[in-house]
């Protein structure tokens, strides 16, 4: 270590002792307490956790901020669902317009084409354009 590291170690020791004389007794003791458990998690043949990744704990029922139901309140979520809705509803329009079309055209090749205006009060003729339609 070279002597700009001791003395920047050095002051910041001296703001952390500053820092830890502040604290009370209870809170040190339980930080001692937790420190000492993650120094005995870290000794050699000590079973180790894998990480969870965010995932992982929204399966496992933790919440990815830390908050129970901050599932059902992210913006993305509802980003999502909106999109979804949007998306459904811009396809039903658009088989709605095409269906429009379709017998918009079918009605004027029938008005134009060269049929005589007794073929139109013809049943039969009724009959085959209900069934020409969906």
């Amino acid at each position: 270590m070279t002597d700009d590291h001791e003395e920047f170690a050095k002051k910041i020791t001296t703001y952390l002792d500053a820092g830890a004389a502040e604290i009370k007794s209870g809170t040190a003791y339980r930080l001692q307490q937790a420190r000492a458990a993650a120094l005995a998690s870290l000794a050699p043949g000590a079973p180790r956790r894998a990480p969870q990744t965010s995932l992982a704990r929204a399966f496992a029922g933790g919440g990815g901020g830390g908050t129970s139901g901050s599932f059902w309140k992210s913006g993305r979520l509802w980003f999502g669902i909106l999109l979804i809705a949007a998306v459904g509803f811009a396809f039903q329009q658009w088989q709605l317009v095409q269906q429009t079309r379709e017998i918009e055209e079918l009605d004027a090749q029938i008005l134009t084409s060269d049929l005589p205006i007794d073929a139109y009060l013809d049943r039969g003729f009724q009959t085959w354009l209900t069934r020409l339609e969906p």
